[in-house]
C-alpha cells in the first residue's frame, strides 16, 4: 500500500499539488498542499496555441521543485496531469519529453471529458450524499467542465472552451464579444444540463464562496460544504462583476484572482442562468481528489456505505483507546430516554461519530481535551458531512456536559435547537463518564415513571461524576448494585 500519493495538475492558471496520506484501506488525509500561480498558456490563445519557451521553462522548474517536495515527503506515487493549456499546445511535447527525460516523470495530457469527470467524481465522493441531480463546474484557466450527476452517480460530461484565462487573452476588456462568445458557446450544452442544484469547484468559483461567507460573518472558514441559495446572493455576485478593479479587495476577493475573478463571475452567471439553478453546493475537492480516489477504489466508484474517509482518518491518527462500549452506551442510553426527550433518531448519527472522536483532542493534552476535541473536528473531519453536522458534532463535545450557553457558540446559528444540543451533549457525557476507567463496559439501562435505572455495578466515583452533569430535564438515576 502506498502511503503517501502526489497528483501534480498542471493547469491553465495555475500548477498544484495535493499530497495525500492513507492511514487505512481508506482512511486518508491531505498532508501537503502546494500551489503556484502561473499562466501556462498566457498569450498563446489564438497565437497557433504555441507555448513560449520562458513558460515551458518556468513550468519546468515549478514541477522540478514540486517533484523534489513529494521525494522529500518519500511519496511512493507520484501522478502529473495536464488540462487545458497542455493539451490545447501544439508543441506540449516539449514540456512533457523534459520532464521524461529530467525527472523520470510522465505527464498525462486529459481531455476536457476526463477533466470533467474527474472533478465530479472527486467532489460527489467527498462531499455529503447527494440525494437528486445535480450538475458539477469547474470554472478553470482553459476551460469550463461539467458533469450532470443523479443520485451520486456520473451520467454525462462536458467541457467548453470558456476558461478565464482564455477568455482574456482572447478579448481584453470587449465585455460585449466576451459574452457574444459565451453565448454561443453555452448553446452547445445538451438539453438535459438542467437542474436546481450547481456543484462548484476550481478556484474562481470558490473565491466567490469565500467572499460570500465573509460577507455574512460564517462561522467556519472551511469552503468545502459550504452552500447558498443563488437568490440570496445573487446581488453580490453582480456587484463583484460590475465593481471597480479596486474595489474587489473590499468585498472578500484575495488579490491573486483580481485580474480574471469579474470574468469567472461573467460566466458563472451565465451558466447559472442556462442551468436553471437555484442552489450552490461548493467544493474543496475536485481533479487532483478524483484522481486520487480512482487510484484509491481499484475499480470501486465510491467508498463503503456509510464510510467516512476523514473520521476513519481521524480515528486512526488519534483515538488511542476503544470507544466502541461509548459508542453502544449513547445510542443505548439516547434510546431508552426516547419517550422523555424525544429527540429525533436521526441524531444518533451525531451521538455516534461524537462518541467515537471525543478523546482525540486528548493526544495534543489531557488538560482542556474536549475543546481541542471539538476544535479538531470543526478543521478535521471536512469529507462526506454538512457544516451543520459538524458544528454540532463539535459542540456536544465541546460542551463537556455542563450547561448550554448558546451566547457563547461561535457555530450557534449552524446548530438545532437548544434542546437538542442540550440533550446530545448531556447524553455524550454521561456515557463518556461511565468509561473514565477505560474499561469498555457497555451497560444496561432502562426508564419509566421519571427514573433511569443503570441495572450494573458502578463505582461510586463514576456515578458522583454522573450525578454533577447538567440534565436538561429532571429525572431520577438509580444504580443497581453499587460497588
Amino acid at each position: 500500500m502506498a502511503k503517501r500519493t502526489a497528483i501534480i495538475d498542471l493547469g491553465s492558471n495555475g500548477i498544484r499539488m495535493a499530497i495525500f496520506e492513507k492511514t487505512s484501506r481508506y482512511g486518508f488525509y491531505i498532508l501537503n498542499e502546494q500551489k503556484v500561480k502561473f499562466r501556462l498558456g498566457h498569450g498563446t490563445y489564438g497565437k497557433k496555441n504555441e507555448l513560449l519557451d520562458k513558460q515551458i521553462h518556468k513550468a519546468y522548474e515549478i514541477i522540478k521543485n514540486f517533484h523534489s517536495i513529494a521525494l522529500n515527503c518519500q511519496c511512493k506515487k507520484l501522478f502529473c496531469i495536464g488540462t487545458s493549456a497542455l493539451r490545447d499546445a501544439s508543441n506540449k511535447d516539449i514540456l512533457i519529453k523534459k520532464l521524461k527525460n529530467d525527472l523520470k516523470l510522465n505527464v498525462k495530457t486529459i481531455s476536457g471529458e476526463e477533466e470533467a469527470y474527474l472533478g465530479g467524481f472527486g467532489a460527489i465522493n467527498l462531499l455529503p450524499k447527494l440525494n437528486n441531480t445535480a450538475i458539477t463546474l469547474d470554472i478553470g484557466g482553459g476551460s469550463a467542465e461539467m458533469c450532470l450527476v443523479d443520485k451520486n452517480k456520473i451520467i454525462k460530461t462536458f467541457s467548453l472552451d470558456l476558461g478565464t484565462v482564455r477568455l482574456k487573452d482572447l478579448y481584453q476588456d470587449k465585455i460585449k464579444k466576451m459574452e457574444d462568445y459565451i453565448d454561443e458557446k453555452l448553446k452547445l450544452l445538451p438539453d438535459d444540463f438542467i437542474s436546481d442544484t450547481l456543484i462548484t469547484i476550481g478556484g474562481s468559483l470558490r473565491a466567490i464562496s469565500s467572499a460570500i461567507m465573509d460577507k455574512n460573518n460564517y462561522p467556519l472558514k472551511q469552503v468545502h460544504a459550504f452552500k447558498y441559495l443563488i437568490d440570496d446572493e445573487e446581488e453580490f455576485i453582480k456587484k463583484i462583476l460590475n465593481c471597480k478593479q479596486s474595489e474587489l479587495s473590499a468585498l472578500g476577493i484575495k488579490k491573486d484572482r483580481h485580474d480574471t475573478i469579474k470574468i469567472g463571475v461573467l460566466v458563472f452567471l451565465k451558466i447559472i442562468n442556462k442551468l436553471k439553478s437555484k442552489q450552490i453546493l461548493t467544493s474543496g475537492a475536485g481533479v487532483r481528489e478524483g484522481l486520487f480516489l480512482k487510484d484509491l477504489f481499484k475499480g470501486n466508484n465510491s467508498f463503503p456505505v456509510n464510510f467516512n474517509p476523514s473520521l476513519k482518518s481521524l480515528e486512526d491518527k488519534f483515538v488511542k483507546n476503544k470507544t466502541s462500549a461509548v459508542v453502544k452506551n449513547a445510542k443505548n442510553l439516547f434510546l431508552s430516554l426516547q419517550n422523555f426527550h424525544y429527540i429525533d433518531k436521526k441524531f444518533l448519527f451525531h451521538l455516534e461519530y461524537a462518541a467515537r472522536l471525543y478523546n482525540i483532542g486528548n493526544i495534543l493534552s489531557f488538560y482542556s481535551k474536549h475543546k481541542h476535541s471539538a476544535y479538531m473536528i470543526l478543521n478535521g473531519l471536512n469529507f462526506k458531512i454538512t457544516h451543520d453536522d459538524k458544528a454540532l458534532i463539535s459542540t456536544i463535545i465541546e460542551q463537556n456536559g455542563k450547561k448550554v450557553n448558546y451566547n457563547n457558540i461561535k457555530v450557534s446559528n449552524l446548530l438545532p435547537n437548544e434542546n437538542i444540543v442540550c440533550w446530545l451533549n448531556y447524553i455524550l457525557a454521561f456515557c463518556v463518564n461511565l468509561n473514565k476507567n477505560n474499561d469498555n463496559i457497555v451497560y444496561d439501562f432502562s426508564f419509566s415513571e421519571k427514573t433511569l435505572t443503570i441495572k450494573n455495578s458502578l463505582n461510586f466515583i463514576k456515578q458522583e461524576n454522573i450525578l454533577k452533569l447538567h440534565q436538561p430535564k429532571s429525572f431520577n438515576i438509580v444504580i443497581d448494585n453499587i460497588i
